[in-house]
């Protein structure tokens, strides 16, 4: 109904003052002034002085004293008579009798021998017993009421998960209330805009789809990392669609008590279809949406299966209405409900994939906007610095490089600020005051050397940043590494990022003889790299192409593996191999330029921070021609690189059998197409 037409609500708090301001009159009537209060002995001088009119004993306790008119006159009454309006008529004056038998004989003889008049009146206070007998019913109605209202005062209040356990929690934007976000804040998510927006678009123009057959879609999934701009996209959703909008997070189904989370689910389709047509967003759907009979306990009821069926049935049931569309998000798809999941509850499962270049450059822009930056800031080459970050870790950066220059007291923020805040980022706060031994720091400097020589000299460890031996969060040093953004990658590509992770204990057992504890990261890195190439990827001819990785998430709730001890031996052996292989090839490399190694950690120990630049005027320019020059160039031009390039890269490759190599060729020639496009986004590393 319009509003215009909206009849006004009538308020109950009019009768609450009605009946309050009867009652104050009542009493005010009813309790009229009953004039100043005197002795006894006073009573007798005005008597003595034949100025009392009346006497009247009431309830055989209270005697009020009425005036002659005359008396009133007299200036010794007119300062102690009271003048309100209630008490014109008197008494002008009330004495207390303590026992009437006492003085009732003396107050009649008084009566006699001064001519006043004696009267006695039993009263009855029926406004008084009145409110002795309701007020304390209304005071016992009225803590219950203000119980109940703070009780049954939403989830919010302190018992609103009492009186209001089974109603829904959502947030509801209707009627002009808004994100205040819409899909021009979203930058970035092209793909995923373009097809929650087509869903928007359905709802505000329904015949445009409809005139051909077509039906809107009953669900659609946001599925990604976290800080991709999942549930960003969702408010840009409720900003955009004028439907009402109700959103809330998985985790507000589940309560303690049996049965909550199917009555919230209903409650709240109930809500979203008497509003239709309207949207329905549930964050984090996992927490509800696990797939069904793979908890521990297999035969305990678990709540969050009911409040499973219950959504699977509000969904696509018997009884479903159309005009409610379901969007949610999760960061674990993996681990859904396959009902759940298919087309005619969820239609749309839309890819929020981390953000590639050009989506970066233009997240940066977004969020610059609100930074006051000068003109060194060069967004492309931030958008460079950052591959594999999110759109929340983008953020993150520039509030932290905004932090960074008010710190310093500067007036606006500079490229510089930008990339201490990605080092800040990374790497964690510098500790530039932490003590540290000589012994220690020259084992630091060496073991960064190493990691930063290898990488130099194989071929497709990721390209070199900066080095530092200044400590940062809980790491004695640090480097920093670009990586391609690649899609695929093949075994030589995991075997020389595993040979450059182990350079740094390589090159402490190369200059000192003895390894330490500082490369535990560096070890847990590589061995989750060999566990999955022998295990998941199938990289390995022991064991040939074979996967275990269960996509289902099944073995995380088995006590048994899926191969035999036998198997898991062979696992234990070819990841053993490959460690040490990639081990031995680092310190062989390492050998082989001790003095240049010795040369760059006796300049980080002189420097602290080593940048690309001071490699290549220590090592020269990589041996390796970048992968997009060998693709442009024809088989000819290939051929006539440099025999010592030639040499390295057949020397870096596994004897194989011919039918490996041409497996292998193809597997490079495809690899090779990926890094093409990759290769186009490496920055110019510089200072």
């Amino acid at each position: 109904m319009p509003k215009g037409n909206q009849k006004p609500s009538f308020n109950f708090y009019w009768i609450y003052a009605i009946i309050g301001i009867f009652l104050i009159t009542l009493s005010l009537f009813n309790n009229a002034p009953a004039g100043s209060e005197i002795t006894i002995a006073d009573f007798e001088e005005m008597a003595k002085e034949g100025d009392v009119a009346k006497l009247t004993i009431v309830n055989n306790h209270i005697a009020e004293v009425y005036l002659k008119p005359e008396a009133l006159q007299k200036e010794e009454y007119k300062s102690k008579v009271s003048k309100s309006v209630f008490n014109q008529y008197g008494p002008q004056f009330t004495f207390e009798i303590g026992s009437l038998e006492v003085y009732g004989d003396d107050l009649k003889n008084l009566s006699k021998e001064y001519g006043f008049k004696l009267d006695f009146e039993i009263r009855e206070d029926w406004l008084g017993n009145l409110l002795a007998w309701i007020l304390p019913i209304l005071i016992f109605v009225g803590i219950w009421m203000f119980i109940m209202k703070r009780m049954a005062g939403g989830p919010g209040g302190p018992g609103g998960q009492i009186f209001n356990i089974g109603k829904s929690r959502a947030q509801v934007f209707d009627n002009g209330k808004s994100t205040n976000v819409t899909f021009k804040d979203v930058a970035g998510l092209e793909g995923a805009k373009e097809e929650v927006q087509e869903i928007v678009d359905f709802l505000k123009h329904p015949k445009k789809y409809t005139a051909l057959g077509a039906k809107i879609p009953k669900g659609a999934l946001l599925v990604g990392p976290p800080g991709t701009g999942k549930t960003l996209l969702a408010k840009a959703v409720a900003g955009e669609a004028k439907v009402p909008f109700f959103s809330l997070s998985g985790s507000d189904f589940v309560e303690m008590f049996v049965g909550v989370g199917a009555s919230r689910v209903r409650d709240l389709f109930k809500q979203a279809k008497e509003k239709a047509p309207s949207i329905i967003f549930i964050d984090e759907i996992d927490a509800i949406g696990r797939a069904r009979g793979k908890g521990i306990a297999q035969g305990a009821n678990d709540e969050r299966e009911n409040t499973l069926n219950a959504l699977l049935t509000e969904m696509d049931g018997f009884g479903t209405n159309t005009g409610v569309i379901v969007m949610a998000a999760t960061n674990r798809a993996d681990v859904l409900d396959r009902a759940l999941t298919r087309p005619g509850r969820f239609d749309r499962i839309i890819y929020v994939d981390l953000p590639d270049l050009k989506e970066r450059q233009e997240i940066f822009e977004v969020h610059l906007k609100k930074i006051k930056i000068d003109n060194t800031v060069d967004v492309d080459f931030l958008s460079r610095q950052t591959p594999g970050f999110s759109g929340a870790d983008i953020a993150n950066i520039c509030n932290e490089a905004a932090l960074i220059a008010a710190r310093k007291k500067k007036k606006s923020v500079s490229q510089q600020d930008f990339l201490d805040a990605i080092d800040r980022v990374i790497g964690g706060l510098e500790k530039k005051n932490k003590i540290i031994s000589d012994t220690e720091k020259k084992t630091i400097a060496f073991h960064e050397a190493g990691h930063a020589t290898v990488s130099w000299l194989v071929r497709y460890a990721s390209p070199l940043v900066k080095v530092t031996i200044i400590p940062r969060g809980r790491s004695l040093g640090a480097a920093w590494y670009l990586p391609e953004e690649r899609q695929i990658t093949t075994t030589e590509q995991l075997l020389d990022e595993m040979c450059a992770a182990l350079g740094g204990r390589a090159a402490e057992e190369v200059v000192f003889g003895k390894i330490s504890t500082g490369a535990l990261s560096d070890l847990e890195k590589v061995t989750k790299q060999a566990y999955a190439m022998v295990s998941i990827y199938g990289l390995t001819d022991k064991l040939g192409n074979i996967s275990y990785y269960d996509s289902t998430g099944q073995a995380d709730y088995s006590f048994s593996k899926p191969y035999s001890e036998k198997t898991a031996e062979i696992i234990d052996e070819e990841v053993h191999k490959i460690i040490e292989e990639q081990y031995e090839r680092a310190k062989k490399l390492l050998s082989e330029n001790k003095d240049k190694l010795a040369e760059l950690a006796e300049s980080l120990l002189k420097n602290e921070v080593i940048f690309k630049e001071d490699l290549e005027k220590i090592f020269g320019k990589r041996p390796f021609p970048e992968d997009d020059e060998l693709i442009h160039k024809s088989p000819e031009e290939t051929s006539s690189l440099p025999e010592d390039v030639i040499a390295k890269e057949k020397a870096d490759k596994p004897d194989k059998n011919n039918k490996d190599k041409k497996e292998e060729e193809a597997t490079e020639s495809e690899s090779s197409g990926t890094e093409e496009q990759q290769t186009n986004e490496q920055p110019e590393q510089g200072k």
